[in-house]
């Protein structure tokens, strides 16, 4: 095989690697939005059952006690 015909087939291998890294990237992506947007539910429950409690101020909005 020629030069050319090796870097071609490289660059060809290349781009399929980088094609899959960019669908895993994307898919990542989503699932990090999707548990971002589940975490700030989770939270704002937490700080709703907190309130209906009798708390004054969520624990999570308190500064720990050694400040």
């Amino acid at each position: 095989m020629s030069d050319t015909t090796l870097l071609e087939e490289r660059i060809a291998h290349l781009i399929a690697a980088v094609d899959d890294l960019s669908d895993v990237v994307a898919r990542q992506q989503r699932e990090i939005d999707v548990l971002t947007r589940r975490v700030a539910m989770l939270m704002q429950r937490e700080a709703e059952r907190e309130v209906d409690l009798g708390g004054t101020i969520p624990l999570a909005d308190q500064k720990p006690p050694h400040w």
